[in-house]
């Protein structure tokens, strides 16, 4: 293993270790605006939602890495408290990498962009109608780790309203992850967007991995992926599923057979073939 001590690695080294190895990120596609009425339009990946109740978003607009220093949009903030923070979807991510370009203070990458400014409700920056969801918010605090490029300002928002394009909901109402077609940052110049597949949370305690039979765990033919999904049943094999498990036609090693039963998802019974 390659050991990195962040305190004697180059800044923009520690920055690609870090940005390659902690992703796909969510983008914040913040608009903000100056206090002379300037607005800004800008990306961010440093970006999450970190409660519901109440509702609060962070960004952190890092201080250039070229320049050292702050970036448009936190000094923005830092004069007018607010932000939209639009998310970004496949059909916009090309025109979104324009308003990366770094502009001078006082252009309007919304211009440059060309992306349509709506007003807001509640605040004065301007939404991205392009842009599926558009969620107004307040700044309630604004968090300075260090100086210099690369040095991190974190920008802690409560959410004041959403705008939420219908046609991205499903028929419950809820938005359809299909729909929505979110786009995530990775490190260096890649991105990535929705190659969806589901993963049940477990509500309740499962049959957990130090419970496995040894010869799972001692195994080297099932991957970790598949000894995760025998790990995560919520119960042990029924009696009817043991008995399932002694009829099957054995013709290959029990190893090779969990891996077909699973890759069928008959997870509890590829489990009864290690108790019987």
């Amino acid at each position: 293993m390659l050991i990195v001590n962040p305190s004697e690695t180059p800044i923009p080294q520690l920055h690609q270790f870090l940005i390659g190895s902690i992703g796909p990120r969510p983008i914040c596609f913040a608009s903000t605006i100056s206090k002379d009425g300037k607005p800004n339009l800008a990306p961010f990946s440093f970006f999450n939602v970190f409660s519901a109740n109440p509702p609060i978003l962070a960004f952190a607009p890092n201080n250039s890495g070229r320049t050292g220093e702050p970036k448009d949009t936190l000094l923005n903030v830092l004069e007018v408290p607010q932000v939209v923070i639009n998310v970004v979807s496949n059909s916009i991510v090309e025109k979104m990498n324009v308003a990366a370009a770094p502009w001078s203070k006082g252009i309007s990458e919304f211009e440059k962009a060309g992306f349509t400014p709506l007003k807001s409700d509640l605040i004065e920056p301007f939404r991205v109608a392009e842009s599926p969801v558009q969620i107004e918010c307040e700044v309630i605090e604004v968090k300075h780790f260090g100086q210099g490029g690369g040095a991190g300002n974190m920008v802690i928002c409560k959410v004041l309203r959403l705008h939420i394009n219908e046609d991205i909901l499903n028929a419950e109402g809820k938005i359809d992850q299909h729909k929505i077609d979110l786009v995530g940052r990775l490190g260096a110049s890649w991105y990535t967007y929705s190659d969806l597949f589901e993963l049940g949370q477990p509500m309740s305690p499962t049959v957990g991995y130090d419970k496995l039979p040894d010869a799972i765990k001692q195994n080297n033919v099932l991957s970790a992926n598949e000894v995760g999904k025998l790990s995560a049943l919520t119960e042990w094999p029924s009696s009817e599923i043991l008995e399932e498990a002694k009829n099957l036609n054995y013709a290959e090693s029990t190893d090779l057979m969990a891996r077909k039963l699973i890759s069928e998802g008959k997870i509890s019974l590829a489990l009864a073939i290690y108790l019987i």
